[in-house]
């Protein structure tokens, strides 16, 4: 489902940080199918349909498992297309793949041996966010877990790397370390987080989206990942790093042309 992309296109995972309605849900996935439809990228829908780590006790973490479940399940049938979802247990693997196709291990659990390999248990592609504390060469452990484990189909997503108490950097270097042992998706969007902010809520640097976007396709990222919403200011979570959805379109669209020039560049 989600390969290495030397040639062609790179394909993108996209959507709300979390489920928060129906209605949202539907609205961002028919928006984005529109665009990568017309732009030749294979896109698969993202959706957390529960939020575990959360900087206070009091922030949103969802409308409720089941509820969120059978939204990711509907927007996966209305608009025939793949669907990934985050995991934090071992339990929580072979519930949430009845109703989705791609289980993402969240970055400070790719660490967990009973996750990864109970993720690999249900058949489904695993797609392992890198720890903000790891090496991208300490990452073909966590890849190795799930093909041990019998899983086929995995990749790494690189989300920054901590850099002081409040800030994330991607290495870039990274990317084809990472790429001789699995696809790499580079997180456009939690890469620009500023965490451990004094009010608890997590601060971002969205003016710099499409700086990282553009850099990831120019050093041979596989795919894109982004969290996007209506009106960011008001989203549930992470709201202070996510691409406003009408900016969406321009920038995938600067993204494919950018990804014809690599690979030109690449067949010469």
């Amino acid at each position: 489902m989600l390969t290495h992309a030397p040639e062609g296109q790179f394909f993108l995972l996209a959507g709300p940080c979390v489920i928060e309605g129906e209605e949202m849900a539907l609205r961002i996935a028919e928006h984005l199918c529109g665009i990568t439809q017309r732009l030749g990228i294979p896109y698969v829908f993202k959706g957390s349909y529960r939020k575990a780590n959360r900087s206070r006790i009091d922030s949103f973490t969802g409308i409720g498992d089941e509820a969120a479940l059978r939204i990711l399940r509907k927007v996966r049938e209305t608009f025939a297309i793949p669907v990934v979802t985050d995991i934090h247990t071992p339990d929580e693997a072979a519930a949430a793949a009845q109703y989705v196709d791609v289980l993402q291990i969240p970055a400070f659990l790719c660490r967990q041996t009973d996750l990864l390999v109970a993720a690999a248990h249900t058949s489904r592609m695993v797609n392992i966010k890198k720890g903000q504390f790891l090496s991208p060469q300490a990452m073909q452990h966590a890849v190795q877990k799930v093909l041990d484990a019998g899983g086929s189909q995995v990749a790494v997503t690189e989300r920054g790397t901590t850099f002081g108490y409040q800030d994330l950097v991607v290495d870039f270097r990274g990317i084809q370390v990472m790429r001789q042992f699995a696809p790499v998706i580079v997180d456009i969007t939690h890469s620009l987080q500023q965490p451990n902010q004094t009010a608890g809520v997590t601060g971002g640097q969205p003016e710099y989206i499409e700086l990282i976007a553009r850099a990831a396709i120019a050093t041979g990222a596989d795919g894109i990942f982004m969290e996007t919403h209506p009106d960011p200011a008001h989203a549930k979570s992470d709201g202070a790093n996510m691409l406003p959805m009408n900016q969406a379109e321009g920038l995938l669209s600067r993204l494919a042309e950018l990804k014809k020039t690599v690979n030109r560049i690449s067949d010469k």
